[in-house]
């Protein structure tokens, strides 16, 4: 996980309409650039769905809502308009900007251990430096857990 008021890394990445988009693009907003392992997988969707329920408050606070996965761009444009996103999706399939952010990691489903991306978040302030890391996610609940924070934040 990277630490709090550090420079969050620079990145270029497609969204689910193969539009490149920069970290760079955003400065001067508040962004969430959350990390999820699968499109359309139940934990995913959850998380997905809680942001787009709270997505008009996000709006409102002027906080861009980043969801970055090693899924492919046509994966992400599928996720999208089963589940109405409003937000955008980054697609890393090298998972290079993803390792950058200390998103990929040592996982553990069923007694078995293997490599994936992890379920993390950061908080960029328009400066773009990392403001808060949320390691331990819970889907349902995280929308709610960020905009608390970027209320104290923000004031």
């Amino acid at each position: 996980m990277l630490k709090t008021n550090t420079t969050a890394p620079e990145f270029t990445l497609p969204d689910q309409t193969g539009t490149k988009h920069s970290l760079s693009d955003y400065k001067g907003s508040w962004v969430v650039l959350y990390f999820y392992p699968k499109d359309d997988t139940p934990g995913c969707t959850k998380e997905a769905c809680s942001f787009r329920d709270s997505y008009d408050v996000f709006e409102k606070e002027g906080v861009i809502i980043l969801g970055v996965s090693k899924d492919s761009v046509v994966s992400h444009a599928t996720f999208v308009k089963k589940h109405s996103l409003p937000f955008t999706l980054l697609s890393d399939e090298s998972t290079d900007m993803i390792k950058a952010y200390e998103a990929f990691g040592e996982k553990k489903f069923m007694g078995k251990t293997y490599m994936g991306i992890c379920r993390i978040s950061y908080l960029i302030d328009p400066k773009g430096s990392i403001r808060h890391a949320y390691p331990k996610v819970k889907p349902a609940e995280h929308a709610d857990e960020i905009l608390k924070d970027i209320r104290s934040l923000s004031r």
